[in-house]
């Protein structure tokens, strides 16, 4: 998720949620009537009436991957490359057969698409400011739309839980959710010991080696927020808010490395899925500048796999890829 790709977390989002059912049926209850149950659901964009149990549902942009753990009744999806590699195979075979009804942009919406999949509700899921490259009121006008879009890179958690209740699928939610804390909970308790007073900084993979910047991530961010479940604590905090993912995060220039991770007991990078490091982060690793860092001298420099992860079934890959990460640290 470069800092220049689609979907970009920029901005400050409010992700408040308050949901009141209201039933629209009569009184026998029937079949008909229970199909055009509806509820009112306070999303980003107000709030919204939409299908009690919607049957036909399209998702975009962090929807996606959402709904899919969460076995919507999808019909029609944007694609996501991003987070293909995180995907289980049963997901993946879900997402390969799905009609495609948007790009890897926002403004790649195909609005004859998703009108042609006849959904009863459409979930946006990007940020706000991403927002403007909808035409909502045109996609208003084939069915309900709920835009639920991140804020901060960990908002992950809240984001997709709104997604899923959306939906009408939060028991799927609640099971990817109690699976991933149990899990953490473990990696939390193997590492507990050696990561005691341990200061972690991460390199992440969104600096631009043709401006000279590199990209520092603190605690919240995508690279970091994941391994804090387990223990690990990312010292620090950026110079300067500029709200949403710059809350958490900076692009200082390469000079600034001493600077940035000086008091780093430790660091963690960010490689592909695939372990190949990002042209981004083997500038910053390149340098003179990185070799001198007391943790890189020290030996205590850990690549990090999977670090785009925005729901808890791809986090439990982020998870083993942090336990590979930190095995290191156990052998003293």
């Amino acid at each position: 998720m470069s800092s220049r790709k689609p979907w970009r977390l920029v901005g400050v989002l409010a992700l408040s949620l308050a949901l009141t059912a209201t039933g629209c049926g009569s009184d026998d209850k029937s079949s008909d009537d229970a199909k055009s149950a509806t509820r009112v659901f306070a999303a980003d964009n107000g709030e919204i009436t939409i299908p009690a149990d919607p049957k036909r549902v399209v998702a975009t942009g962090y929807a996606v991957p959402a709904l899919i753990e969460a076995d919507a009744a999808l019909v029609g999806i944007s694609s996501w490359q991003r987070g293909l590699p995180m995907m289980t195979d049963e997901d993946r075979a879900t997402y390969d057969k799905l009609e495609k009804v948007a790009g890897e942009s926002a403004a790649e919406t195909n609005y004859e698409a998703i009108a042609g999949v006849k959904p009863d509700l459409i979930v946006i899921g990007v940020p706000a400011p991403v927002l403007a490259d909808v035409d909502v009121k045109r996609l208003e006008s084939i069915a309900p739309v709920v835009a639920i879009g991140p804020s901060l890179p960990d908002a992950w958690r809240e984001l997709t839980r709104k997604q899923s209740d959306a939906a009408g699928r939060l028991d799927g939610f609640e099971k990817n959710k109690q699976a991933y804390e149990a899990k953490a909970k473990e990696i939390g308790e193997k590492y507990k010991d050696v990561l005691k007073d341990v200061k972690f900084g991460h390199l992440g993979g969104y600096g631009e080696a043709a401006s000279g910047t590199f990209h520092r991530e603190f605690a919240h961010s995508w690279g970091t927020n994941i391994p804090s479940d387990v223990g690990v604590t990312y010292y620090g905090e950026v110079k300067e808010k500029g709200g949403g993912s710059e809350d958490v995060s900076e692009y200082p220039s390469i000079e600034e490395l001493p600077e940035s991770f000086g008091e780093a007991d430790a660091i963690t990078y960010t490689v592909s899925a695939d372990g190949t490091v990002p042209e981004s982060v083997r500038y910053a690793m390149d340098s003179k500048l990185w070799k001198e860092l007391p943790a890189v001298k020290a030996g205590k420099v850990f690549p990090l796999r999977y670090t785009e992860a925005a729901t808890y079934a791809s986090a439990m890959k982020t998870l083993d890829a942090v336990d590979e990460a930190l095995a290191p640290l156990l052998k003293g």
